[in-house]
């Protein structure tokens, strides 16, 4: 007997549908249909990342409710709901391995535009004015990476390369990391802040670090850094970020990621200056669709055949664990 799949989505479909029919009995479902149709199915592929449709259409009843969810993102913080997490019934798998290499050079973009101003040379450039002026080097820069997964460790080997000083903050403090070199857990990670000039956030978002990046974080970042934030919007106190921007404490931030999304148009934010607005598309890439759905397909086929799936998820820390490196 076949599984029945239930496909959430917003807009469009997923690639190779075709391909996944043949492999379950497959019904699509939008946010507003899914609390009809996910009773009773074996399988739910979420293509669509942050909703909390998944939640509020649930099933009260946990026979009821799929055995495997695969999420279509690196980060599962809008799965992390207790009747999923409590069920040890449910697998949870994510899209690892899609979203690396594409954030980590978006965060190498995101240090050059601010490091060099590329924002200014465009609207002087808008307003046809010519003004020469030096920017700075990211040669032998300090960058602090925060959250040491496969997307943290891919921004690490990056940086690395191109002459930045990379160290990383984590639940694991070391010294022989391979990418990092320096993991600093709570005993080190301040003085790691005083030195850093960049701060990068790519941590998932959990009980542990929601609003990890607080004011007196903020205040303990060294005078004229920037903060970057590829990880979730929940990780940061925005409130504090923007009184520690305007007071010119931090020269600046890029933010692809926030607590509202998107962003409010009254936020203040928008208009602060040194500041790099994105819509959540750090890990975007023109190939992206057809690399998510190959990674469910892989699993779709070795849960039908009874092999072990890719990416499962640990429920109680929010991310995957496979024993290749510490946290």
């Amino acid at each position: 007997m076949r599984d029945r799949l239930v496909v959430l989505y917003r807009g469009n479909r997923p690639p190779a549908t075709a391909l996944i029919e043949r492999l379950a009995d497959t019904v699509y479902a939008t946010e507003e249909e899914l609390h009809y149709l996910l009773p009773g199915a074996d399988v739910l592929l979420a293509w669509v990342n942050i909703t909390p449709a998944i939640r509020e259409a649930w099933p009260d009843d946990p026979h009821k409710a799929p055995r495997w969810v695969h999420a279509s993102s690196a980060g599962v913080d809008s799965f992390l709901f207790p009747a999923l997490v409590d069920d040890p019934q449910v697998v949870l798998t994510n899209a690892r391995g899609v979203y690396e290499q594409p954030t980590a050079e978006y965060v190498l973009g995101l240090i050059l535009s601010l490091a060099k101003d590329f924002p200014g040379t465009w609207e002087h450039q808008r307003r046809r004015e010519w003004r020469p002026r030096p920017s700075d080097s990211i040669t032998g820069r300090t960058v602090l990476v925060w959250g040491t997964g496969p997307i943290g460790r891919a921004i690490a080997r990056l940086l690395r390369a191109v002459g930045m000083r990379v160290s990383g903050a984590g639940r694991a403090p070391r010294t022989d990391d391979p990418d990092f070199g320096t993991v600093h857990g709570g005993a080190t990670l301040r003085s790691a802040l005083t030195e850093a000039d960049y701060v990068v956030l790519a941590a998932p978002l959990t009980q542990g670090t929601r609003g990890m990046v607080d004011a007196p974080v903020l205040a303990a970042m060294k005078p004229g850094a920037r903060l970057i934030n590829v990880g979730r919007g929940g990780l940061v106190d925005e409130e504090a970020l923007v009184d520690h921007l305007a007071a010119g404490r931090l020269a600046g931030a890029a933010l692809d990621v926030f607590a509202q999304e998107p962003l409010p148009a009254e936020s203040p934010l928008w208009n602060m200056p040194g500041v790099m607005i994105s819509p959540h598309t750090a890990g975007e890439t023109t190939s992206e669709r057809e690399a998510l759905v190959e990674v469910f397909l892989d699993n779709l086929t070795r849960h039908i055949e009874g092999r072990p799936l890719r990416n499962v998820v640990d429920k109680r820390r929010g991310y995957v664990v496979d024993g290749t490196h510490p946290a």
